[in-house]
């Protein structure tokens, strides 16, 4: 069974119960509404034991705990990133509404299965920190009826490796928002087949459609927690093709790798960075009146930048470079900061890495995007 046929499987069983898992009554989206409005206004008030109290009401008025744990909480926290996004939530605030969300997730009962189904491991990749996605994947398997090994966030591939030797799960399901996070994801997918270890893949790193989930080899992908339960449900995950060998690099399954370009550009980030910057400074004159903090975030804007641009070389996508930076455009432009203001950078890149021919089409791809915005 490819990863397509999977994905497909498992959106057909979540469009045939609209939305719900099998045996439960199809969700009241505007009752549910009602249910974010009220845990979003706790959010916003920092009032922990109110969102407690809007979860328990929620149940108690007949809501079952996945139509909470996915059309209350989840959608709570989708609009926690939107918020933020626009500039109407600071870092701290989206801190505080992620705690207390994750606080909330933890009072929801789960009953022990008079079945269970088997047992599931679920994981972020080494550094991804958003661990919230992942929760809930976790809590969704459980209300199944899987024995569930949540290991949070940032997990490195080597210890996760070890417990998949020592628990023996039938899946490990791995989570990043992050496409920066994508290597990491490549290494850890590898690591865990080589156990024999069938791999699902989900969160925004993998693609909207689940593209460098086939790219990096997962034996499944997911786009969200109950098309990843009902695609679980459905059957057993094949074991993967074949182990890898010891020996197996990257390169062995994305052939472009070989011209080195990632490997030369990522060794090569720091300086980058310093070096644009510098020359940022001669040709910009008003750097010169930029406080310290507006030299760090643009020091940090330029790491990203750079970040990106690996990954995109990393996966030969320049779809991932420049969906980054029309997003970062519409974060800047609605902190007050002119798109625009992003180009003299690409250019300086583009001038320092003139010697690797897929870099340049990578930048001449982002500038291309930026200049055909409004």
């Amino acid at each position: 069974m490819t990863t397509d046929r999977i994905c497909r499987h498992g959106a057909e069983l979540a469009r045939s119960s609209e939305g719900t898992r099998a045996g439960t009554s199809v969700i009241d989206t505007t009752t549910a509404t009602e249910w974010v409005d009220k845990l979003w206004a706790s959010v916003r008030a920092v009032d922990e034991y109110s969102a407690l109290d809007v979860v328990a009401n929620a149940l108690d008025a007949g809501l079952d705990a996945e139509a909470v744990l996915l059309d209350v909480i989840g959608a709570v926290q989708d609009k926690v990133g939107t918020e933020w996004a626009a500039n109407r939530l600071s870092v701290a605030d989206e801190h505080a509404a992620t705690a207390i969300n994750d606080r909330v997730i933890a009072a929801l009962p789960v009953k022990r299965p008079a079945t269970v189904q088997g047992r599931i491991t679920v994981a972020c990749v080494n550094n991804e920190w958003h661990a919230l996605p992942a929760r809930l994947l976790a809590e969704t398997l459980r209300l199944r009826g899987w024995q569930v090994a949540y290991l949070g966030a940032q997990v490195p591939t080597s210890h996760l490796v070890s417990h998949l030797h020592r628990a023996g799960p039938a899946v490990v399901c791995l989570s990043s928002s992050l496409p920066t996070r994508l290597p990491a994801a490549h290494a850890a997918i590898t690591a865990c087949q080589a156990t024999g270890t069938p791999v699902m893949v989900g969160g925004r790193a993998f693609g909207t459609d689940g593209r460098y989930a086939r790219l990096l080899g997962a034996d499944a992908w997911a786009p969200e927690a109950r098309c990843a339960a009902d695609t679980l449900a459905a059957g057993p995950l094949p074991a993967p093709r074949a182990a890898p060998r010891a020996a197996h690099q990257a390169v062995d399954d994305l052939p472009h790798l070989a011209d080195q370009e990632y490997t030369l550009v990522t060794r090569s980030a720091r300086h980058l960075v310093r070096e644009v910057f510098q020359r940022l400074e001669q040709q910009l004159p008003a750097m010169a009146g930029y406080s310290e903090e507006q030299r760090e975030r643009t020091a940090e804007d330029l790491a990203h930048i750079v970040d990106f641009l690996t990954t995109a070389l990393y996966v030969d996508d320049a779809d991932l470079f420049t969906d980054f930076l029309t997003w970062t455009a519409q974060i800047l432009t609605s902190r007050g900061v002119p798109a625009r203001s992003l180009l003299p950078g690409l250019d300086l890149l583009a001038e320092q890495l003139r010697d690797f021919p897929r870099t340049r089409r990578l930048i001449t791809a982002g500038r291309t995007a930026l200049t055909g915005r409004p």
